[in-house]
């Protein structure tokens, strides 16, 4: 029978398995975690981690929901529609997820390792997967460039193209080893954040 713990021990658990998580899947992967290093910090056995997460995927996905939820706060809320300025909100949007990228590591792991989410989608419930659609920034990203387009602020008629656009100048800073002198990275990001943010939006009187 399965031992009941009080809700303070279930708080207890509950944080040192998404720290420990947080720290193995940055450092080494979903696939590379076991199972016996992420309950040894709880203190717990391997049986007992089920009463907390159905599987080290289930653990996986909450630090993604809770991630996601930051980080759409940080690039979307905070940058992106901090400016009735669509150019302007655009700019932000890219250095504010730059900065994301800089200084939050399991953020670029979730980005640089899409096969991770690709096994969690696999082993978890659809349902489950769809709660992260209403976190996701990818998404509020495509919905606000869907409404400028229609309002005319955006070029392009696919949102899907000028996505891409914004993606491609986020590849930037996890390709940092080709640009030459790392000294200059952020000014070279800078230069071409605008030129995207620019090329993009159109003002009174641009052609769309």
């Amino acid at each position: 029978m399965p031992r009941g713990f009080t809700a303070q021990e279930r708080d207890r658990i509950s944080h040192a398995l998404l720290a420990t998580g947080r720290e193995l899947f940055t450092r080494q992967g979903l696939r590379k975690t076991a199972l016996d290093e992420l309950v040894a910090p709880a203190g717990i056995v391997k049986s007992t981690f089920y009463q907390f997460f159905d599987s080290k995927e289930a653990l996986y996905l909450q630090l993604m929901l809770d991630e996601a939820g930051h980080v759409k706060s940080q690039v979307i809320d905070r940058a992106l529609l901090s400016t009735p300025d669509t150019r302007e909100g655009l700019r932000r949007f890219l250095h504010a997820t730059l900065d994301v990228l800089e200084n939050n590591p399991l953020w670029r792991r979730l980005v640089t390792h899409p096969e991770e989410m690709a096994a969690v989608a696999a082993r978890l419930d659809p349902e489950r997967m769809a709660a992260m659609g209403d976190t996701n920034p990818a998404t509020a990203l495509m919905e606000f460039v869907r409404d400028r387009q229609e309002s005319g602020d955006l070029v392009g008629q696919d949102p899907a193209v000028a996505v891409g656009a914004l993606q491609a100048v986020l590849l930037l800073p996890l390709n940092t080893q080709y640009l030459g002198d790392p000294s200059t990275f952020h000014e070279t990001f800078g230069l071409v954040a605008d030129a995207v943010a620019t090329r993009l939006t159109t003002h009174e009187g641009d052609p769309a």
